[in-house]
Order: C-alpha cells, then sequence, then structure tokens
C-alpha cells in the first residue's frame, strides 16, 4: 500500500510540510509505503477547458501535473497539503488539482483521500471545506481525524509546536492506512464498488 502526500506550498520544507511529515510518520508506523511529492515554485496553469485529455488520456500541458497522474495509477490514497492564502488553498495547488482530478480523475477514484492545511491563525476551515470537495465529486473515500486537519504557525518551527495539529495528523495518518487496509481486506473478499454511466443534466435546454 501506497500513499502520496502533495506538498502544494511554494515553501518546501515549512509549515505544510510539517503537517504532512506527521502524518506520514504515522503512515510508517502503520507500514504503508509513503512518497512526499512536491509541487516546485514554477507556475502551474489552470485548466483551459480544451478537452484534449480525452483524447489524449492525460493534459496537453506536459509538466508536473502529468508527472503526479502517472504515479496516482499506482498509488492507494493521497493527502493534499496547502498552506491557507485568503482562505482559500494556495493558486498553484488550486490549478494542479483542477487539472489532475480533470484529466486524471480515473487514477484517483475510489483511492481514500485528505486534505491538510497549514495557516497562521485564521482560513483554515475555508480552505479545507473547498479542498474536500475535489474528493466528494469523484468517489473518493475521505478520511478524517479528531479535528479538521489544520496545524498552526507561520513556519516550520512555530507549526512543530502546535500540539493539538500535530496529533491531528498523526490520527489522519493512522485512520488512513486503517481505511487502506479495510478496503484491501474487502478486495481480496471481491467487495468493489458498483459504477454507474455519469448522467449530466443541463437546466438550460
Amino acid at each position: 500500500m501506497k500513499v502520496i502526500l502533495v506538498n502544494g506550498s511554494p515553501h518546501e520544507n515549512g509549515s505544510t510540510y510539517t503537517a504532512l511529515k506527521e502524518a506520514e510518520k504515522a503512515l510508517a508506523e502503520e507500514g504503508v509505503q509513503t512518497e512526499l511529492f512536491w509541487i516546485g515554485k514554477k507556475p502551474v496553469s489552470g485548466c483551459i477547458a480544451c478537452g484534449a485529455c480525452r483524447k489524449l488520456g492525460k493534459c496537453f500541458m506536459d509538466d508536473i501535473v502529468n508527472e503526479f497522474t502517472a504515479k496516482a495509477a499506482e498509488a492507494d490514497g493521497f493527502l493534499f497539503g496547502s498552506p491557507v492564502h485568503y482562505a482559500s488553498a494556495c493558486g498553484a495547488l488550486k490549478s494542479f488539482m483542477d487539472r489532475a482530478f480533470y484529466s486524471g480523475g480515473a487514477a484517483l477514484r475510489h483511492k481514500p483521500a485528505a486534505c491538510v492545511v497549514s495557516c497562521r491563525r485564521a482560513g483554515g476551515t475555508a480552505t479545507f471545506d473547498m479542498l474536500n470537495k475535489y474528493f466528494t465529486i469523484n468517489c473518493m473515500p475521505v478520511v478524517s481525524s479528531n479535528y479538521w486537519n489544520e496545524i498552526h504557525g507561520n513556519n516550520a518551527d512555530e507549526a512543530r509546536r502546535d500540539e493539538e495539529g500535530l496529533q491531528t495528523m498523526r490520527i489522519l495518518g493512522r485512520n488512513m492506512a486503517w481505511l487502506l487496509k479495510c478496503i484491501e481486506s474487502g478486495r481480496r473478499e471481491g467487495i468493489l464498488p458498483r459504477e454507474e454511466k455519469k448522467i449530466h443534466t443541463n437546466f438550460i435546454r
């Protein structure tokens, strides 16, 4: 079993990284393999709704998004981390997830996911709600903890002093491992999700 932890922060080793690393430790203790995936500092273009991915099987912009979706096909679960920018996810991660889910959503479908957010003071729950919507539109079980998945601190040092936030991340990691093991047990018994063809209803005829 493998979980990819996506760091959407422009700071490779900042507060968001600190939160993801705490969850990663718990996953490792439960025997789950992990990979930290930093989207980097280069600009990430948003989706331009061209539809090319339907023909190509990937986004025509061959960048970090396609690198991730290729890895996602072999992964069993995901954690997406973002700093809070204006009570929302950072722009690069938003663009990244728009394109990853639109062009490569099949590689993530039915796999457990969660998000973690880091903030200096406020805006965490708004960002948390926003990111969870990607999972619930793509048939992905959302993993929870004992509180909303937030850590507080203006930098990594401050985040490491947020004891409750760190505990939230550890419990999240253990809950992710538990759900992955339950899914694996169910798969061995032939228990799999039932699919239906998507129905698209437009309100203007």
